[in-house]
């Protein structure tokens, strides 16, 4: 009987004539469509008006890519990337980093509700995080059928061997399903929030305690990933990248909290 989950799920999920569709691909764009339709159920409960918001979404989406891309790029790869700056926007050779998509989804949904959305920005956050639970539980599930961000060595009976993977075949942590799963409670918090208190009146609270819960959910899984470089070297590898680059997140979330509760209520006016 195995001890481990020995997992060879090719990475393309078919074929139609001389176009392939990989699991990645299909399941990125399932948690931005199922994010998309979230964000849009949570308008029509308030009564605000959604005639733009697909135009918000796309540039959010745009946001995200070039965010993730440009954060492997400056996080993860930049020694590679610095000798191959033609191969940057090359984003179908792989290569995003989700602290990246964060800062992109910040800057453009701020764009989005200034110019397109005309509703408060941390109102918007607030709705946003959410969606965020839902689209980055559908990544990391595409991350695991890449084979990628896979965990350390471990005898655990739910240990995977990764046969795509470029490192071994020993059995590892399913890194990318603890993530899921912390995703998946994250929503589930955020979720009970925004239903069952007066979260939702506060703007900037749900997005704060996402700031708060996201990164320290990260922080724990780092433990039990395989390293995936960046400059943690240049701290000692006392933490990996994703741990450092998750800290500011944490004090951004306290920083909205407190913000927050020191505002009146504040939502959207309907038309």
């Amino acid at each position: 009987m195995l001890s481990y989950i020995d997992w060879q799920v090719s990475p393309l999920a078919f074929e139609i004539g001389p176009i392939s569709y990989q699991w990645y691909g299909i399941l990125f764009m399932t948690g931005i469509w199922l994010s998309y339709q979230l964000v849009a159920w949570l308008f029509k409960q308030e009564n605000i008006d959604t005639k733009n918001l697909f135009n918000a979404a796309l540039v959010i989406v745009i946001g995200v890519i070039v965010g993730a891309r440009l954060g492997e790029v400056f996080f993860y790869s930049w020694d590679y990337f610095s000798q191959h700056l033609d191969e940057i926007p090359m984003i179908w050779l792989g290569g995003l980093a989700s602290h990246g998509a964060i800062i992109g989804i910040i800057i453009t949904s701020y764009i989005a509700v200034k110019y397109r959305l005309k509703v408060p920005a941390l109102w918007f956050a607030d709705r946003m995080v959410m969606a965020s639970c839902v689209a980055s539980g559908f990544i990391r599930l595409g991350n695991l059928m890449n084979h990628e961000i896979i965990g350390k060595p471990t005898e655990v009976p739910w240990a995977f061997v990764f046969h795509n993977s470029s490192v071994d075949l020993l059995p590892r942590h399913p890194a990318q399903l603890y993530e899921v799963a912390f995703f998946g409670l994250i929503f589930l918090i955020l979720g009970y929030m925004y239903l069952k208190t007066n979260a939702k009146t506060k703007p900037g609270l749900l997005a704060g305690w996402f700031f708060i819960l996201m990164p320290a959910m990260r922080i724990f899984v780092e433990f039990f990933k395989h390293s995936q470089g960046g400059f943690e070297s240049s701290f000692g590898n006392v933490l990996s990248t994703g741990q450092l680059l998750s800290i500011p997140f944490i004090f951004l979330g306290i920083a909205l909290i407190v913000w927050s509760w020191e505002r009146k209520k504040a939502a959207p006016t309907t038309d």
